[in-house]
C-alpha cells in the first residue's frame, strides 16, 4: 500500500486559518496555546490538566451507563489518565467517511500517548444536541459504475429536536443494497447497516451501534451527551457559564475582531445578544437570545436565575460546546476538521476565562482511497489529484490533451511559435514606424495566437470524443476520487469502500494514520 502526501494549501477551499494552524503556527500561536505539532505541546498540555477525583468518579459512571465494560474504563478511572476527544453528529449510515478518520486518528493518538507513559484513552463525542435534521437525513454512496447514489430517509418535520433522539422512518436499506451490488463485500457491509439502523432505533442509536461495530477492536469510549448521567455532569458548569455569558459574549466579540483583523475568518457568527446556549424543552431544542439581561424564544423569557436552575436542560452552542465537553473530561488533545479547529479559535477565550486550560487542537487524519483502477489511470495520464479540482468538464479537456495525436499538437506549437516570432519582429517594425498601427497590431497577434490554442482545445476535445473509452474513464475518475467537486472522505460515507475493499479496510487505514504528519493522504490501494 503505498501513501502519497499532499499539503492542504494544495487543496480546494482551505481556510487560511486551518492552514496556519498546520503550517505556519507562529502567525495563529495568539488564538491557540499549543502548537498542533509540537512535540512538547501535549505534555505542557497533560501537565496543566487538574481533574478532581469526584468529577473523575462521576464522569467513569456516566461511560459505563453508555459503553461495555473495557480497559479504556478501567484506564480512565486512574487519576493521571487523559482522554483524547474527537466526535461527529449522528448522520444517516454514519455520515461521511472522515467520521471513521477522526476516529481512528484520536485511537492512534492515544495508544501513542500510552506507549510514552502518559495513560490515554480515545472518547468519541456522539453529536446528539444538533437540530439539523437535513444534514444528517441523506448521505451519498457510489456503484459499481462509480456514479455517485443519493441514499434519504424521509422525516416529518422535526427541525426544533435534537437529532439524536428522533426516531428513523423508511431507511433507504433497499437502495443502500441496490447501489452495492456486485461489490464483493457488499452483503456483509449492507447487513451491518441494516442492523445498526434498525426499526425502532433513533438516528443517535443507530450511528452508535454502527461505529460501534466498525470500531470494536479500538477499545474506543462513546459519549452522548444527551444522555441523562452526561446532562448531570455537565449541569455544573453550564450554571456557571450562563452566569458569566455577558462577559464571555463581549470576549467573543472582541475575538472574532482579532481574527478578521489578522486576516482570518470567524467561523461562528457572534453579535451582542447572541446566546450560548440553547434550552432542551420537552423534546425541541429551543434558540435563545439574550436582550436586557433576560433569555428569550419568541414570546417566552427566562431570568438569568431561572436559567441558571434549569441546567441540566441547557445545550450549549458551537463556542461553548468544546469547553463544556474538556470540562467533563480530562482532555489532552481534541481531533477535529478545519471547521472544529477554527471554532477553537474563538472558544479559547472562553477556556481561559472558565477553564484555566485548552488541549491541543490536532487535526485528523485526511484521506482520499485511490482504488487499483484509478491508481492505473492516474499513472497512465501522468495525472495528479489537483488536475480534479477545477472540474469534471475542465479534467475531460485536461484528459483529452493527453489524446490528442502528437504530430498535429506539435505542427500546432511550431506554427505558434514560428508566428508569434514573425508577429514579434513585424510588430518592432511597424511600431517604430507608427504607434497607433503597432498596437492594432499588438491586439490582432493576441488573436492569432488565441485561435491557434482554440484549435488545439478543438483537436484534444475530437480525441477525447474519439476515444469512447477515455471518456469513461474521465468520468470514473472524477467521480472516484472527487465526486461532484467534493474531496471524497466529505461526500462518500464508508460503507461503499467496506463493500468494495473488504470489512478490514478499516485496519488498513488505521496502519497508515499518521498524528505527527499535517498533510492530506492519497492511501493507493
Amino acid at each position: 500500500m503505498q501513501v502519497v502526501c499532499k499539503r492542504h494549501t494544495e487543496l480546494p477551499h482551505t481556510s487560511k486559518l486551518f492552514s496556519d494552524l498546520l503550517y505556519r503556527f507562529d502567525r495563529v500561536s495568539s488564538f491557540y496555546p499549543h502548537s498542533p505539532f509540537d512535540p512538547k505541546a501535549l505534555a505542557e498540555a497533560a501537565a496543566q490538566i487538574q481533574f478532581p477525583a469526584e468529577r473523575r468518579s462521576a464522569l467513569i459512571e456516566a461511560l459505563r451507563a453508555q459503553n461495555p465494560a473495557s480497559p479504556s474504563l478501567d484506564i480512565l478511572a486512574r487519576p493521571n489518565a487523559v482522554a483524547v476527544l474527537t466526535g461527529q453528529q449522528v448522520g444517516l449510515y454514519g455520515g461521511p467517511a472522515y467520521s471513521i478518520y477522526k476516529a481512528l486518528t484520536a485511537v492512534r493518538l492515544a495508544r501513542d500517548l500510552s506507549a510514552k507513559g502518559t495513560p490515554a484513552v480515545p472518547v468519541f463525542w456522539v453529536a446528539t444536541e444538533d437540530h439539523d435534521l437535513a444534514e444528517v437525513s441523506s448521505c451519498w454512496s457510489f456503484n459499481q459504475a462509480l456514479k455517485p447514489v443519493l441514499l434519504r430517509t424521509p422525516h416529518a418535520d422535526h427541525s426544533d429536536r435534537p437529532v439524536g433522539s428522533i426516531p428513523l422512518e423508511n431507511v433507504p436499506h433497499e437502495a443502500l443494497r441496490n447501489s452495492l451490488e456486485g461489490f464483493p463485500f457488499a452483503a456483509e457491509a449492507a447487513g451491518l447497516a441494516e442492523r445498526a439502523y434498525a426499526d425502532g432505533r433513533s438516528f443517535g442509536q443507530a450511528f452508535l451501534a454502527l461505529l460501534g461495530e466498525l470500531l470494536a477492536a479500538y477499545d474506543l469510549l462513546f459519549f452522548d451527551p444527551m444522555h441523562p448521567a452526561s446532562r448531570r455532569l455537565a449541569a455544573p458548569f453550564l450554571k456557571q457559564a450562563v452566569e458569566h455569558a455577558p462577559s464571555l459574549t463581549e470576549k467573543l466579540l472582541l475575538r472574532n475582531r482579532q481574527l478578521n483583523d489578522a486576516g482570518y475568518h470567524a467561523q461562528v457568527h457572534i453579535e451582542k445578544d447572541t446566546s450560548l446556549f440553547f434550552l432542551l424543552d420537552e423534546g425541541r431544542r429551543l434558540a435563545l437570545r439574550r436582550r436586557d439581561g433576560a433569555y428569550h424564544h419568541r414570546d417566552r423569557q427566562w431570568s438569568t436565575a431561572e436559567l441558571a436552575a434549569r441546567a441540566e436542560s441547557l445545550s450549549p452552542n458551537a463556542t461553548l460546546r468544546p469547553v463544556v465537553q474538556d470540562f467533563m473530561f480530562p482532555t489532552v488533545a481534541y481531533i477535529g476538521g478545519p471547521a472544529e479547529l477554527a471554532y477553537l479559535a474563538q472558544s479559547e477565550v472562553i477556556y481561559e476565562t472558565l477553564l484555566g486550560r485548552m488541549p491541543v487542537a490536532l487535526p485528523r487524519n485526511c484521506f482520499t482511497i485511490v482504488d487499483e483502477r484509478s491508481g492505473k489511470l492516474l499513472r497512465r495520464y501522468n495525472l495528479q489529484l489537483d488536475a480534479l479540482f477545477p472540474g469534471e468538464d475542465a479534467f475531460r479537456e485536461t484528459l483529452a490533451s493527453r489524446l490528442s495525436p502528437p504530430e498535429v499538437n506539435a505542427a500546432i506549437t511550431e506554427a505558434s511559435h514560428a508566428t508569434k516570432a514573425q508577429l514579434e519582429h513585424l510588430l518592432g517594425v511597424v511600431g517604430r514606424f507608427d504607434s497607433t498601427l503597432g498596437a492594432a497590431l499588438q491586439r490582432s497577434s493576441a488573436k492569432i495566437q488565441y485561435q491557434l490554442s482554440k484549435m488545439q482545445r478543438k483537436v484534444a476535445r475530437e480525441s477525447l470524443r474519439r476515444d469512447l473509452r477515455a471518456q469513461e474513464e474521465a468520468h470514473y475518475l472524477f467521480h472516484a476520487l472527487y465526486p461532484h467537486k467534493h474531496l471524497q472522505e466529505r461526500f462518500y460515507g464508508i460503507l461503499p469502500f467496506l463493500a468494495r475493499h473488504g470489512m478490514d479496510l478499516i485496519g488498513r487505514i488505521y496502519d497508515n494514520v499518521h498524528t505527527d504528519c499535517p498533510d492530506h493522504h492519497l492511501l493507493f490501494l
